[in-house]
């Protein structure tokens, strides 16, 4: 497994802080009011907090629900993510059905318990409703270098969630160097993921520009070898329109228009969502 980066004939360029630092100071070519609905598309509405429960989380739907009549013409997000026990309060809340039902599963957010609790959780999450899964990568296995460990139990996950989406998150403010973050990002493709994403946001740094960057060519490579088109998922502190144009901008330089919509790319946030139908409308916005 660690010949991963040979087999999809991964570099690590020369200068990649600065390459990427342009695209993020020239993100703000793309700052239109059709990248910004597209921007609040592509959001996964994240509440992850201690104290979330059944009424915190069915007005966050409701809210969720009367978008449309709220903020005429802009379509919706992509996603509602929460914790475990409350997915069935999403599922039965949520009026639009497109809108997929998320969860963080597998001992979120450390990963550290038997993989048969993993398994079990995450069935627990899809046969209570669930669309999506987002699971932690092990990152205590994959700091030791049992990299057939990590990706067994990826694999393993995988198949029991069966065609329901995978995202894996990387941790990648807990990975080092560039180098891990590569292998991570194919670890965790080969084991089946179908989105490879930054952070859990409980740990810092969380999403970061380079990180995104170096999962974006992971991809590429991985599709050019294999067909397969993984979505990426920047998560972890992005509040502001700015920032998510910086990562769009990374993933349309890196992966092209193709990676641009909700099946292929999304943001976490929670409070990100306000700011920008505060930039589409030219108003402070406080509704989420």
């Amino acid at each position: 497994m660690e010949n991963l980066i040979d087999k999809y004939s991964l570099t690590l360029e020369e200068g990649i802080e600065q390459k990427v630092k342009v695209i993020a100071n020239n993100s703000h070519q793309y700052f239109t009011r059709e990248n910004l609905e597209l921007l609040f598309r592509l959001l996964d509405l994240t509440s992850l907090s201690t104290d979330d429960n059944i009424s915190s989380i069915k007005k966050l739907c409701h809210k969720v629900n009367a978008v449309d009549s709220h903020f005429d013409g802009i379509h919706n997000v992509a996603a509602v993510c929460v914790y475990p026990p409350l997915v069935e309060a999403v599922y039965k809340a949520l009026e639009d059905k497109s809108i997929q039902v998320a969860a963080v599963g597998a001992n979120f957010p450390t990963s550290q318990t038997y993989l048969s609790i993993k398994k079990a959780e995450c069935k627990e999450i899809i046969n209570h409703g669930a669309d999506e899964v987002d699971i932690v990568l092990p990152l205590g296995e994959f700091m030791e270098g049992n990299y057939e460990v990590v990706h067994h139990e990826i694999k393993e996950i995988k198949e029991t969630i069966g065609h329901k989406k995978l995202k894996v998150i990387l941790e990648t403010g807990m990975l080092n160097d560039y180098r891990n973050i590569q292998l991570a990002s194919l670890l965790a493709m080969e084991g089946g993921a179908d989105f490879i994403k930054t952070s859990t946001g409980k740990v810092k740094p969380a999403a970061t520009y380079d990180a995104v960057y170096i999962m974006a060519q992971a991809i590429k490579a991985f599709y050019k070898q294999t067909g397969k088109t993984t979505g990426i998922k920047a998560a972890g502190g992005i509040s502001t329109a700015e920032d998510a144009l910086s990562y769009y901008a990374i993933v349309r330089e890196i992966l092209g228009e193709q990676w641009l919509n909700s099946s292929l790319f999304r943001i976490g946030a929670s409070r990100l969502a306000n700011d920008l139908l505060g930039h589409i409308r030219e108003e402070e916005v406080n509704y989420f």
